[in-house]
């Protein structure tokens, strides 16, 4: 999704506190937010992480355009899911709408609030993440900050870089097919798709091979170019998580809904 971004908004979004903080501290804040809205389904408990992260955004140095241009795959699932929840959920409680066999009840309706408040508040933090960090600066704080083995996070970030070229690959594919009068129907969508799958294959053999030439592969201690710290604001951030999970999981007991899903 930080593809989706071009590089002035990541320039602005890197001045902000929270965007230019550890991209190590960043994904703390993402695991620890949700495992909380993971353990619960209720609304009280999801839109108060909501709130609180919605709240925060102006410190993460993302407007409403940039975070609708970074996000809108959220929502492409969190609406979706709410609605089939809405009409073919567990009922309980009174009956506000019938349709025949599709029911929309009171228990229907909060589910499929839950549902989709959960979702949004889970992924704005990965939103937020990768849309304010970049791919290589997250590589540096992987392997550094959190010492994941480097021929995985190298790998990652190839993959990630690669991605980019995949989107730029099929747009050409698209305006290659106008170009010869080919109809966009399901046969022709399903022959750009095992086109891009074949540009995807041979761009990764490629890259593997350099990357093994260039030595990326040995076991080696490296060194990195860059140096990535984790200092006193990274922590706040990280205590700023914490703290968005802690009051939200709060209001939810408080108000009677939170209810672990492991009993």
């Amino acid at each position: 999704m930080s593809l989706l971004l071009n590089g002035l908004d990541q320039r602005e979004a890197s001045t902000a506190p929270i965007g230019r903080a550890n991209p190590a501290a960043k994904l703390a804040v993402a695991s620890v937010i949700s495992v909380a809205l993971i353990l619960t389904v209720d609304p009280v408990t999801a839109g108060v992480a909501l709130a609180l992260e919605l709240a925060a955004l102006p410190w993460c140095g993302l407007g409403p355009r940039k975070l609708f241009r970074a996000s809108w795959i959220i929502l492409l699932g969190a609406i979706p899911a709410g609605i089939l929840t809405l009409f073919f959920g567990v009922d309980s409680g009174s009956t506000l709408l019938g349709l025949g066999p599709v029911t929309v009840t009171d228990g229907s309706l909060t589910s499929a609030i839950a549902i989709t408040l959960r979702i949004l508040a889970i992924g704005l933090p990965g939103v937020v993440l990768l849309a304010t960090t970049d791919p290589t600066d997250l590589a540096d704080s992987l392997s550094q900050n959190l010492r994941l083995p480097h021929r995985f996070v190298l790998s990652a970030l190839a993959s990630l870089r690669l991605v980019g070229l995949l989107a730029q690959e099929w747009q050409t594919l698209t305006m290659a097919r106008r170009a010869r009068g080919l109809d966009h129907g399901p046969r022709q969508f399903a022959g750009q798709v095992f086109a891009l799958l074949v540009i995807a294959i041979r761009r990764g053999t490629v890259l593997a091979t350099t990357m093994e030439a260039r030595g990326f592969g040995v076991d080696a201690p490296r060194t990195w170019a860059r140096r990535s710290v984790f200092g006193r604001g990274d922590a706040l951030v990280v205590l700023g998580g914490v703290a968005v999970a802690v009051l939200a999981t709060a209001a939810g007991v408080w108000a009677g809904t939170w209810e672990l899903l492991l009993t």
